[in-house]
């Protein structure tokens, strides 16, 4: 019975969140107590969802687990780690209170997000047809139940967060809401392209990211649309024009497909495609359909609430001009050597995908080890620069994405073909997400370290558990792999080790490095070595995408 309860992914996690909970200072007595009966509601609904005698309720991607557990104590676990950092700082009285405040309304709104999918998961298993009673979904919806209460109260009684308490209230279950609602669509949109706990995690960031652009919107107007009794003036944080060109950017793509659909639409509609040159004529009449209406979201829309919320001095795109001649040796020679790699990288991997048998997931671990040798330098030498550069890259792959998807001519089919030749069992036809993993897997640790950041390996998070960790696990278990972690699973022993001591020995050399750049080390290798050493089983045992997840778990417990 404990067996079944308990596989190698459910203990990792259980065993991750009771790292942080021991860490956790008794300030953050309300915040343990949630994030605790998530982690229960969480756990036993996915037993259920996983049973084998229970039906499936989602068209969710095939051969994963349900990993319910996991997404949904990932994001709070995470703002739970940021919020520890952050109280040291106060105890140093280096921190403004301001930020611990938004801080904290970012974790509530994240856990009732969690809360609220899985009270919607739960009642999807209890009234599927079918469905066999399981004690799992009672014991999830009370552990639902008091984890509200327990939300409630913290809310209602903290006078932190500079909000009236109704407001904060409000302010969470809208966030709960858009959640659900996010996540029905995604898993109805894309049928088999993610597993529930993938979905979890996409939809509570995106929830979050949109709450976060709409809060600073609002903070912006609150002096005409809204009474200074609910938004105060402590909620006033400072942001960096590049956090708010990113984004803009992002959510500006995000939101653009929307409207996408409508203009096509009309345009199709006023389109007679009878004979094969109307047809010709109407596929070109949907590519400047297409550039125009992004061009007016990118140049105008986009910018017009960058230049709303910060107060940039000119357009925000000369600013991002003006902002990389300021320092041209350095950032154009950086921008030269990354355009070089990228050129010969990926030139080279797709011939080998088309004539070599090599598997797939090898062929994919070179692009690792290809974001090692782009992303590691300019961390350490240029860091706000990246900052800058995973945003536009993130914009391209988003903007190539829609092509993709809605085959756009000349590029979309070209642009299919060639993402096909390394997607993986992971990967659908409808949605390709897998390079987008490995960015943002990359990204979030650098852009979450951005102000205050006592860890000096936080940053690198990314970079070195799927860089360096995660490939080298992957390329000694499928060459020298003898022993598997469990029988159906092709993860191996000796791969984790290897990814463990890669990351460790990657470690020994980076810091002697970040201290003679100025860096004041305060890592201690005791929690380093669990840190990797969870990172690694948790690689070892997931179905789940492992370039999402493991960074977020790796930077999670470096903060600590």
């Amino acid at each position: 019975m404990t067996t079944s309860l308990l596989n190698g992914e459910r203990a990792v996690v259980v065993f991750f969140i009771c790292r942080i909970l021991y860490s956790l200072p008794s300030s953050l007595l309300f915040h343990a107590v949630s994030l605790s009966l998530l982690a229960l509601a969480s756990f036993f609904l996915e037993i259920t969802f996983d049973s084998p005698n229970s039906p499936s309720i989602f068209r969710t991607r095939p051969a994963a687990s349900s990993g319910i557990l996991l997404g949904a104590v990932t994001l709070p676990s995470l703002l739970l780690s940021k919020l520890l950092q952050l109280s040291r700082r106060i105890s140093l009285t280096q921190l403004q209170l301001e930020e611990i405040q938004y801080l904290t309304l970012q974790y509530w709104a994240t856990s009732a997000s969690a809360c609220s999918v899985v009270l919607f998961l739960a009642f999807a298993r209890r009234r599927a047809p079918l469905s066999p009673s399981h004690w799992g979904v009672s014991f999830s919806l009370c552990s639902v139940f008091f984890q509200a209460l327990v939300s409630v109260v913290a809310l209602a009684s903290t006078s932190q967060i500079g909000l009236h308490p109704a407001l904060k209230l409000t302010w969470v279950f809208c966030h709960g809401l858009a959640s659900v609602k996010l996540i029905r669509h995604f898993l109805r949109t894309f049928p088999f392209c993610a597993s529930i706990g993938e979905a979890f995690l996409v939809t509570s960031g995106i929830v979050l990211y949109f709450g976060d652009m709409l809060l600073l919107t609002i903070k912006k107007l609150h002096g005409l649309l809204v009474s200074s009794d609910l938004v105060t003036a402590e909620y006033e944080i400072s942001r960096s024009e590049i956090s708010i060109i990113i984004q803009g950017l992002v959510l500006g793509l995000l939101l653009y497909p929307t409207a996408l659909k409508y203009i096509l639409q009309i345009w199709e509609g006023s389109v007679n495609t009878a004979s094969s040159e109307a047809r010709i004529y109407s596929e070109i009449g949907r590519s400047l359909m297409f550039i125009i209406s992004l061009g007016f979201v990118l140049i105008v829309v986009v910018p017009s609430w960058m230049q709303f919320v910060q107060e940039f001095q000119m357009h925000p795109f000369f600013w991002v001009l003006s902002f990389v001649f300021s320092e041209p040796s350095k950032r154009l020679t950086l921008c030269i050597y990354w355009v070089c790699i990228i050129c010969v990288s990926v030139l080279r991997f797709y011939n080998i995908s088309k004539n070599s048998k090599i598997e797939r997931i090898l062929l994919r671990k070179y692009y690792h080890l290809m974001a090692v040798s782009m992303f590691l330098p300019a961390l350490i030498f240029q860091p706000k620069f990246l900052d800058l550069a995973f945003g536009a890259a993130l914009a391209i792959f988003l903007t190539l994405e829609i092509i993709r998807v809605w085959r756009i001519w000349p590029l979309g089919q070209p642009i299919n073909q060639f993402m096909n030749a390394f997607t993986d069992h992971r990967d659908s036809d409808l949605l390709i997400i897998s390079h987008f993993s490995l960015l943002l897997g990359c990204a979030l640790p650098i852009w979450m370290s951005s102000g205050y950041n006592d860890r000096p390996l936080a940053p690198f998070a990314g970079i070195l558990s799927l860089g360096i960790g995660d490939t080298m696990a992957s390329m000694v278990g499928h060459k020298y792999g003898v022993l598997r972690w469990s029988k159906t699973g092709k993860k191996t022993v000796e791969g984790t080790a290897a990814g463990i001591t890669s990351v460790l020995a990657a470690c020994s050399l980076l810091l002697p490095l970040l201290a003679s750049t100025g860096y004041i080390l305060t890592q201690h290798w005791f929690s380093l070595l669990l840190a990797v050493t969870v990172s690694g089983l948790l690689e070892a045992y997931t179905a789940q995408l492992d370039n999402a997840f493991i960074p977020l778990f790796f930077y999670s417990l470096l903060c600590l």
